[in-house]
């Protein structure tokens, strides 16, 4: 019966659509080997800090990929955002969780926070694409996973082709802290999907940097070439 199903209805690589193997779950061999990590080999000093330099205060930041247009990452991304596969989230959040845990500043952290998406964005897609991928951190570095008290307030347009102006003046009131005394002095990692600007990142981290005594890293499936 499986093979009859893989044969009407094969499964394909969420990354290159290529038709899986038996033994292949969602990616395929050769996209898991190709797919472009940036192996940071540095927390403090990598392309995640030094493109919010100078706009938000980081312990530590990392990101797994480098996103290119047309690119096996923005093909799987889009699979995980847009079609509904969680597993990608999932998956990522365990390939990262893995990487972080070797380096002793990602090892304080007290909570991971995702960041959040609108109420109406939120029912019409049905759930927040970095919410699988941000429990999987939490779970590697056996810390809390805190879902709601980071909020963002009032729905705003995508910004995927808004241009590097408009991102940076984007409204420090779009995100809201619903609880600052759950967070006092922690030691919080913030994580979305992928880095572009920074303006996203940057307004929550903005928002969160109001709690006293908090400490802020960021951790992405991807930043943008």
């Amino acid at each position: 019966m499986i093979n009859l199903l893989n044969l009407f209805f094969p499964k394909v690589c969420l990354a290159c659509d290529n038709h899986l193997e038996t033994n292949e779950l969602f990616i395929c061999v050769l996209c898991r080997y190709e797919l472009p990590l940036t192996n940071f080999g540095s927390t403090i000093d990598n392309d995640v800090t030094k493109r919010l330099y100078g706009r938000v205060q980081l312990e530590h930041a990392w990101a797994l990929f480098w996103f290119s247009k047309k690119g096996l990452v923005q093909h799987l991304i889009h699979n995980l955002k847009y079609k509904g596969h969680e597993e990608v989230g999932e998956f990522l959040g365990q390939w990262l969780g893995e990487e972080l845990i070797k380096h002793e500043g990602f090892r304080t952290i007290d909570v991971v926070i995702p960041v959040p998406l609108h109420s109406k964005r939120m029912r019409q897609r049905g759930f927040n694409q970095v919410h699988k991928f941000g429990k999987e951190l939490a779970d590697a570095l056996k810390c809390d996973f805190n879902t709601k008290v980071l909020q963002k307030n009032r729905a705003t347009k995508t910004q995927v082709f808004k241009d590097r102006l408009r991102r940076l003046m984007t409204d420090d009131s779009v995100f809201l802290v619903a609880d600052f005394e759950v967070l006092k002095g922690k030691h919080i990692l913030l994580v979305d999907d992928i880095i572009t600007t920074g303006a996203t990142i940057e307004t929550c981290a903005k928002a969160l940097s109001k709690i006293e005594g908090v400490r802020i890293s960021v951790a992405t499936m991807a930043i943008a070439e």
